[in-house]
């Protein structure tokens, strides 16, 4: 099974940028479909985007046109590039890694002020 540790959180002012990772360990990498979920306060989890093995991403609409998912296979990683930052997108933002399972991070804060 796969570990993931998430970093790169942090406090940004509104429209500022941040850049996620995630690092994989224990598992071949590259079998699994990567995603990036948040969870804000009083929230239920929420997936933020995905990409597949062969790199196909999907995001959903509150974020399409400001964050970019990728990986980097050889690293074992996967990056969230978050651009123009609004205050609803605190969360607590957390790695997970699909294939016969589901495996999660233990996540990381990002805090937008406005």
């Amino acid at each position: 099974q796969v570990q993931l540790v998430e970093s790169g959180g942090g406090l940004v002012q509104a429209g500022g940028s941040l850049r996620l990772s995630c690092a994989a360990s224990g598992a071949d990498f590259s079998r699994y479909t990567m995603a990036w979920y948040r969870q804000a306060p009083g929230k239920q989890r929420e997936l933020v985007a995905s990409i597949t093995r062969g790199g196909s991403t999907t995001y959903i609409d509150s974020v399409k046109g400001r964050f970019s998912i990728s990986r980097d296979n050889v690293k074992s990683m996967v990056y969230l590039q978050m651009d123009s930052l609004k205050p609803e997108d605190t969360a607590v933002y957390y790695c997970a890694g699909f294939s016969l399972g589901t495996y999660w991070g233990k996540g990381t804060l990002v805090t937008v002020s406005s």
